[in-house]
């Protein structure tokens, strides 16, 4: 979604990074799924990219749950 937003605004990573106040690298980690962004690093993108950020909270094992980055369901 991050990526998809950036290039919505015809952005470079390092215009997103700049204005979210980070590096480039963390931004390229992020949008590859190589880092997990804290809650505030995701406020900040969103904010960067005058964007709405919702978080839903669901349980633990939540099979309508999406998997994090890298990590696949055992079954």
């Amino acid at each position: 979604m991050i990526r998809q937003r950036r290039e919505e605004l015809g952005w470079s990573q390092a215009r997103l990074a700049s204005a979210a106040g980070t590096g480039q690298a963390v931004v390229s980690r992020i949008e590859s799924g190589h880092l997990n962004p804290t809650v505030d690093m995701l406020r900040r993108l969103a904010s960067a990219m005058n964007t709405e950020l919702r978080l839903t909270l669901l349980p633990h094992g939540d099979p309508s749950a999406p998997e994090p980055a890298g990590r696949t369901r055992s079954r």
